[in-house]
C-alpha cells in the first residue's frame, strides 16, 4: 500500500487533510492551529513530495522524519504533523479493520466522560446554562467566571464578581457536578494565587490556565502554593515540554491537543509521561467533531484519562458534517468500534461551509495596553 494523493481544505476555521492510497483507503486528519489554519497548508505543500509513494503504515518513521528534517518547530509545524499522523492512524485502522484505539493498545474504558462548555453574561445566566447542561446529563461543566468588562476592573471588584459567578454555579448544580473553571491565562502569579485560595471553598475540579504558560517555573511555583488543581498544556507541543512542566510540578492535569501535539503518536507518549507523575489527561478540544473523534481514540486507550473537553455537537455545522456522528449518552461519548478514527466527512455538507478568516482582535486594558483573552 502506498500514498498516492493528498488534499487539504478549510471548513469555517477548521482545517482538514485527506491522505489517499493506491488501495482506495483514505485517511482523515485535522490540524489544530485554528487561529491561522492557512499556514498549515504551506507546510503540507512542502512535505507532500516526501509522503507521496510512501507506505502509510510506517507512522512512527514518518513522524520522526517530518519532525526532524528541518531546524524549526512550533505550532504550525506540529499542527501539520498532527493532521498527517491522524490520517495515517485512520488509514491503518481501516487497513486492518479495527479502531485506532485497538492498534494503540486496546480499550481501558467503554465510554468517555465529558465536560460541557456553559456560559452567560450574569451569574444567574451562567447558573441557568450550567443547570441546562446538567439536565442534559452532563456531570461536569466548564466556564469562565470573568465578566465581559474584566480588563476595566480593579482586582478586588474583579475577584468579587468572579467568586459570585462560581458560587452561583456551585449552588445551582450542587456537589454532584464537577466545576471546571477557565481563567484563560488572564492573571499574574500573585493574583492567581489569591483567586485560587478564595475559590477553594467551591471545590473546583480544576483551574485552567491561570497564567500565560510561557514560564513553566512560574506555573510550578503557583501549583505548589495552592490546593486547587491546575490544568494546563494546550499551548505545548512536545513530550519534552510536557516533561518539563510535569517535573516542575506545574499541574495536576495536562491538556494536550491531539491536533497540535503531533497526533495520536505523540499524544500517547505525553499521556504515558503524565502517568508516571500521577497526573491526569484532559485533552484540549476546541475544534470540530473530527478532533473529538481523535480525542476519543486517545481517551479510550490511556489509563490516566480524566475528562474530555466538549463544546457540543448537536447543532450545525458540527451535527451535519459527519456521515455518522459519535453517539452521546448524557454526559458521555460511547467509544466507537468503527475502523480508524471512526468518522468520515460528508463532503456534500462540507462544501457548504467556506473558509472563515481569523479576526485580528484582542481586548485592551483601560490604559490601552493589551490584555490576554
Amino acid at each position: 500500500m502506498r500514498i498516492n494523493g493528498m488534499e487539504w481544505f478549510q471548513v469555517g476555521r477548521w482545517f482538514y487533510l485527506l491522505i489517499h492510497t493506491e488501495e482506495g483507503i483514505t485517511g482523515l486528519g485535522e490540524g489544530g492551529i485554528h487561529g491561522y489554519p492557512e499556514a498549515i497548508g504551506g507546510v503540507l505543500q512542502a512535505w507532500q513530495p516526501y509522503l507521496l509513494g510512501k507506505d502509510p503504515l510506517q507512522i512512527e518513521h514518518h513522524w520522526q522524519f517530518l519532525y526532524r528534517n528541518a531546524h524549526f518547530r512550533g505550532a504550525v509545524i506540529m499542527s501539520a504533523l498532527s493532521a498527517i499522523d491522524l490520517a495515517l492512524w485512520d488509514i491503518a485502522g481501516k487497513h486492518f479493520g479495527v479502531p485506532a484505539w485497538q492498534l494503540l493498545g486496546g480499550k481501558c474504558r467503554d465510554r468517555i466522560r465529558l465536560y460541557m462548555h456553559v456560559g452567560g453574561e450574569t451569574a444567574d445566566d451562567l447558573a441557568a446554562s450550567a443547570a441546562a447542561a446538567v439536565r442534559d446529563g452532563f456531570t461536569a461543566v466548564r466556564f469562565t467566571p470573568f465578566p465581559h468588562n474584566y480588563p476595566e476592573l480593579r482586582y478586588a471588584e474583579l475577584l468579587e464578581q468572579m467568586l459570585t459567578r462560581v458560587a452561583a454555579v456551585r449552588e445551582t448544580v450542587g456537589n454532584g457536578v464537577d466545576l471546571c473553571v477557565e481563567i484563560h491565562r488572564r492573571m499574574d502569579p500573585h493574583h492567581a494565587s489569591g483567586l485560587a485560595l478564595e475559590l477553594a471553598k467551591y471545590r473546583p475540579y480544576f483551574l485552567e490556565d491561570p497564567l500565560v504558560p510561557d514560564s513553566i517555573q512560574r506555573m510550578g511555583d503557583l501549583q505548589r502554593s495552592i490546593q486547587v488543581p491546575i490544568a494546563t498544556g494546550e499551548r505545548l507541543h512536545t513530550i519534552w515540554e510536557f516533561n518539563e512542566l510535569l517535573a516542575a510540578g506545574g499541574c495536576r492535569f495536562i491538556r494536550p491537543d491531539v491536533c497540535m501535539v503531533g497526533g495520536l503518536t505523540h499524544a500517547k507518549k505525553i499521556a504515558a509521561i503524565a502517568e508516571a507523575y500521577h497526573v491526569g489527561v484532559i485533552p484540549h478540544n476546541p475544534l470540530s467533531p473530527v478532533s473529538t473523534a481523535a480525542c476519543v481514540q486517545l481517551d479510550a486507550c490511556i489509563p490516566n484519562f480524566a475528562l474530555q473537553e466538549y463544546t457540543g455537537e448537536d447543532v450545525p455545522p458540527k451535527s451535519t458534517i459527519l456521515k455518522q456522528p459519535l453517539v452521546r449518552e448524557g454526559g458521555y461519548l460511547l467509544v466507537p468500534d468503527r475502523p480508524g478514527i471512526g468518522v468520515e466527512l460528508d463532503m456534500d455538507v462540507v462544501r457548504a461551509y467556506p473558509p472563515v478568516a481569523k479576526v485580528i482582535a484582542t481586548p485592551l486594558h483601560e490604559d490601552g495596553s493589551v490584555a490576554d483573552w
